[in-house]
């Protein structure tokens, strides 16, 4: 979901194979939006999510991306979050589909133009391969990396936490935000949430940021905030590529050296 397009759940179920269908969240906003902002490790998230909290940009892990074309001509924005020094995660489909240039924005600062980004090979949205993209540097983000979450799956009705600098519920963008989930659904490719307020959803502009979860007192990444599966924020289910995947955990790990992993 750049912040120019809406992609639906029929595209991402077709190009990486599906999962169970989702059920009733348990919980419908398990952590206050307002305190969702320390969070992220030692830094502080936040996202243009629905229902989300603006929170302070200066020590966030999550960051913007402005994409663009040969031309230097603007092709909408994503999110990602610090896996490394030098390294940004994000989805794949932020980077295809004439992607020539990306920027970086921590949310203070100047950008940091990309030397070079990869998607997982052969991915094709809605056709094949699985969302997951990354995007380096040829200097260090000022932020803390994050780790990812490969030593479980997640659990359905379990807190998450997504983030990313998306729309929110007044069309605003921009603006790091976060906010309280529940799993709804999962399965070895796709985490599911449904959007039931007061919990807070994706919107436009959030793809390629993060769904957390908890592990040892650490919010790590569980997965990539991919798709959802109707074309309004405030309706559905959201969707995203678990990074537990054999095939998406290893295409993170051959890329990203000093990875952390919980």
């Amino acid at each position: 979901m750049r912040s120019s397009a809406i992609f639906v759940a029929l595209m991402i179920l077709a190009a990486c194979g599906g999962g169970d269908g989702p059920s009733t969240p348990t919980a419908a906003a398990p952590i206050p939006a307002a305190d969702t902002c320390n969070s992220l490790g030692g830094s502080t998230p936040s996202i243009g999510i629905l229902n989300g909290a603006e929170c302070p940009v200066e020590r966030s892990s999550v960051v913007k991306l402005n994409l663009r074309d040969a031309a230097d001509s603007g092709l909408g924005g994503c999110s990602g979050t610090v896996v490394a020094p030098r390294i940004v995660l994000t989805a794949a489909h932020c980077l295809d589909d004439g992607v020539a240039i990306a920027r970086v924005w921590p949310g203070t600062g100047p950008e940091i133009v990309a030397e070079s980004f990869l998607f997982y090979p052969g991915f094709r949205f809605n056709q094949s391969g699985f969302d997951v993209g990354l995007i380096f540097l040829g200097e260090d983000v000022p932020r803390s990396p994050v780790a990812i979450l490969t030593s479980r799956e997640g659990r359905v009705g379990e807190t998450a936490i997504i983030a990313g600098w998306g729309r929110d519920q007044n069309d605003t963008i921009a603006f790091l935000r976060s906010g309280s989930t529940t799993l709804s659904a999962v399965s070895s490719d796709i985490l599911r949430t449904i959007y039931a307020p007061p919990s807070s959803s994706v919107c436009q502009g959030d793809s390629g940021g993060p769904i957390l979860l908890s592990e040892g007192g650490t919010w790590s990444i569980a997965g990539i905030t991919s798709a959802t599966s109707a074309n309004t924020c405030n309706t559905g289910t959201n969707l995203y590529q678990a990074v537990r995947h054999p095939a998406v955990r290893d295409f993170i790990r051959q890329h990203v050296p000093g990875l952390a992993e919980r």
